[in-house]
């Protein structure tokens, strides 16, 4: 099949990236328990914390306590740092009156908001003891913000659930798994826009239920929607499933590359792939004209916060013409981002990690006409008259799973902001 979207190696692939190490402003892992639940219908996140982790998820969520949404926070307090209360014992009994009272709950994630060290409790061990006794699946990730950034949770749950998914069976033909939470209404128009393409046996994960996780083996074929998702990729080819290489699905020309790397793995015929996807292009690239004249030859400074940045930087560069300053991430996995980086404009500085006032002074310096941070950053640019963006604000470009803007994972935004 000849590529719709041709991907040049001129990029950024071989350009040597900016490690820094130092002072870094990031969210934690919890927070990707806002969009987790919302996904996973029957699960239920039990975040294992403090008072202040129990008011950051509420906060982030905009949910109020009695409208019992489907996570809530098991408070360690001094008593049982001190060891003067038995940390298990108040678990068991949290988790056994939680069940009680939700007998709907299918998957009990309980979620570390710091290592197992600090908090005096091994959560694996807790969820195998705690399944056995309440015959509810239960599992255990880390959203601690010392190990993870906030994206990142979503990757250490998904990571979890996967040494428990069914085998596939051999006889069985090739199916393709898409990986990362999608909101519903673009997972629907990507599951109706691969089966136009004769790309029947489809997957999502997460699913949308504990009892559709589907089967992996050496038969699947995966697809990562989200750049964050390296753990979970890495036990999915554990499991014997195979990685597409490919852009992430952000703007018209990097979802148009995605779906093609679906296409060339299950045999579609080109012309089918251009009938069938040539008017979502079409939509797409009316809905960015009307963005572009207030967008192009803007200068654009990305801090590192989510791992979005790199596709991000793509899509605004190369379909909005935003110049590019500097991109940083706070991880870089080059196998996956490989794509991304070969379409970035040659020259781009690209930076992973933080060295926070480093960073800062290179911003100030650059004088950008907008910069993308994290929320702990935004509120000092504003009086530099720098407008600041969440990097989330910005995860809704127009997709080719459909003609409006596509909303992926915790946003809500419209496609741009013009500076």
């Amino acid at each position: 099949m000849s590529p719709v979207i041709p991907i040049h190696a001129a990029g950024c692939e071989e350009q040597p990236v900016l490690r820094e190490r130092g002072q870094r402003e990031v969210f934690c892992g919890l927070t990707g328990i806002i969009w987790l639940h919302r996904k996973i219908q029957d699960a239920f996140f039990l975040v294992v914390g403090s008072r202040t982790c129990a008011h950051l998820v509420q906060s982030a969520a905009g949910v109020m306590i009695f409208a019992e949404p489907r996570f809530a926070t098991a408070i360690i307090d001094e008593r049982d740092l001190a060891g003067l209360a038995d940390a298990n014992d108040e678990l068991d009994r949290v988790v056994t009156r939680l069940l009680e009272r939700r007998p709907e709950i299918k998957l009990l994630f309980l979620v570390g908001s710091c290592p197992s060290e600090v908090i005096k409790l091994d959560l694996s061990r807790a969820a195998e003891r705690l399944t056995a006794r309440t015959r509810t699946r239960v599992l255990n990730y880390s959203g601690s913000g010392i190990e993870t950034t906030f994206t990142q949770g979503e990757d250490a749950c998904l990571a979890a659930l996967v040494p428990g998914l069914p085998a596939l069976p051999e006889a069985e033909p090739q199916r393709l798994l898409v990986v990362g939470t999608l909101a519903d209404v673009v997972e629907d128009q990507l599951a109706r826009l691969l089966g136009q393409l004769g790309i029947a046996q489809v997957d999502f994960f997460p699913p949308r239920h504990a009892d559709q996780m589907p089967a992996i083996g050496p038969q699947t074929r995966f697809l990562l929607a989200q750049p964050f998702l390296a753990d979970t990729a890495r036990v999915l080819e554990a499991r014997g499933a195979q990685r597409l290489p490919a852009p992430f699905p952000l703007g018209v020309e990097g979802t148009t590359a995605w779906l093609q790397a679906a296409a060339q793995a299950f045999g579609v015929a080109p012309d089918l792939f251009e009938k069938v996807t040539q008017p979502a292009r079409e939509r797409a690239q009316a809905a960015l004209a009307r963005h572009r004249p207030a967008l192009e030859g803007r200068r654009l400074f990305f801090f590192p916060d989510s791992q979005l940045e790199l596709p991000l930087a793509r899509f605004l560069s190369r379909e909005l013409g935003m110049h590019l300053l500097e991109v940083g991430t706070p991880y870089l996995h080059r196998q996956h981002l490989a794509e991304e980086l070969a379409m970035l404009p040659p020259g781009t500085l690209v930076s992973e990690g933080q060295d926070l006032e480093r960073q800062l002074d290179r911003c100030r310096a650059a004088r950008p006409d907008l910069v993308v941070c994290g929320l702990g950053l935004a509120n000092p640019w504003r009086p530099r008259a720098w407008p600041p963006s969440g990097p989330l604000s910005w995860c809704s470009p127009p997709s080719k799973a459909t003609s409006r803007p596509a909303i992926w994972p915790s946003s809500s935004a419209v496609p741009c902001v013009a500076a």
